[in-house]
C-alpha cells in the first residue's frame, strides 16, 4: 500500500515537472500565435496566473489588432481572479477608455469601481482608496445613467459614504475623549454638513452642547460668555428636534449650570 502511494506521489511530480519545463519553453517561445492559444486555454482553465504571463508577453505584438481588445479586456479581469484589484481596476479602466464602443465597455467601468471597492480597507485605516471606489462609481453613474447596475453603483457609493462617516465620527469622539473640545466641535459640525441625514445626529448634537459646555468651564474668564451662549444656541437646537431625546435631562442640567454663569434673565431671552 505504501510503496503504491509512494508511486503516484513520484508520478504527480514528475508530471509537474514535465508541465513546468513544458511551460517554460512556452514562454521562451517566439510563437506568437501559440501563446496567443495556450493563454485563452489558460485562462479558460482559471489558471490565471499562467495566463497573465503569457498576456504580457503577447499583448505588445497584437495591439493595434482585432484580438487586442478581447485580449485586454481578459487581462484585466485575470488580475481581478488573482485577486490583484488595484491593478485589474487599472486596467479596466483603461479597457473602456481605450474600447469606449466596446460590448463590454460598460462592464469594465463598472469593474474599474468595483474593484476599487474590494480594495478600500476598514474604517479605522487611510480611505484613499474610499475616495477612488466612490468616485469611480460616480463616474460609472454618470456615464451609464440608466444601466441595470446603476443601483448597485448608488448602493455602493451608500456604502462607502457611511465607512468615511463611521471614520469621521470615531475622530471626533477621539478628540471628545481626549478633552480637546474645539477639536472635537469643529469635527462634529463638519460630520453634520457632510452627512445631513447621519443615524448619529442626535448624539452629535449632545456632545457639541457638553463640549461647549466643558470647553467654556476651561477657558479664561474673558471667553466664557461667548463659549456659555454657544452652549445655549446648541441646547435650543437640540431640544427643538429631539424634545424626548434620552439626554434629555442631562442637557438640562447643564443649562441650569450655564444659566448661574450667564444669569437667568440672558438665558430665558435666548430660549424666548
Amino acid at each position: 500500500m505504501f510503496k503504491k502511494s509512494l508511486f503516484y506521489i513520484i508520478l504527480i511530480l514528475a508530471l509537474g515537472a514535465v508541465s513546468c519545463n513544458h511551460y517554460q519553453k512556452l514562454l521562451k517561445s517566439q510563437d506568437s500565435e501559440l501563446k496567443y492559444e495556450k493563454a485563452i486555454e489558460y485562462y479558460e482553465k482559471g489558471d490565471y496566473y499562467r495566463a497573465l504571463q503569457l498576456f504580457d508577453a503577447i499583448l505588445p505584438v497584437y495591439r493595434g489588432t482585432e484580438k487586442a481588445e478581447e485580449l485586454y479586456f481578459d487581462y484585466a479581469y485575470a488580475y481581478y481572479h488573482e485577486g490583484e484589484h488595484i491593478m485589474a481596476s487599472y486596467y479596466f479602466k483603461r479597457f473602456y477608455n481605450n474600447y469606449p464602443r466596446s460590448k463590454n465597455a460598460e462592464e469594465a467601468a463598472f469593474m474599474a469601481a468595483y474593484c476599487k471597492y474590494l480594495d478600500s480597507p476598514r474604517y479605522s485605516l487611510d480611505q484613499a482608496n474610499t475616495y477612488e471606489a466612490i468616485n469611480e462609481f460616480q463616474l460609472f453613474i454618470n456615464r451609464y445613467p440608466r444601466s441595470e447596475r446603476a443601483k448597485e453603483a448608488t448602493a455602493y457609493i451608500d456604502e462607502l459614504r457611511k465607512k468615511l462617516q463611521d471614520k469621521d465620527y470615531n475622530i471626533a469622539n477621539l478628540y471628545f475623549k481626549m478633552e480637546d473640545y474645539r477639536a472635537a466641535i469643529v469635527s462634529y459640525k463638519n460630520l453634520l454638513k457632510d452627512y445631513p441625514d447621519t443615524e448619529y445626529k442626535e448624539e452629535i448634537l449632545y456632545r457639541i452642547i457638553k463640549a461647549y459646555y466643558e470647553y467654556a468651564m476651561k477657558s479664561i474668564q474673558e471667553k466664557q460668555k461667548e463659549r456659555y451662549e454657544s452652549a445655549v444656541s446648541a441646547y435650543l437646537d437640540f431640544v427643538s428636534l429631539y424634545p424626548e431625546s434620552k439626554y434629555f435631562n442631562e442637557v438640562q442640567k447643564m443649562r441650569d449650570k450655564v444659566k448661574e454663569k450667564l444669569g437667568i434673565e440672558t438665558i430665558e431671552k435666548e430660549i424666548q
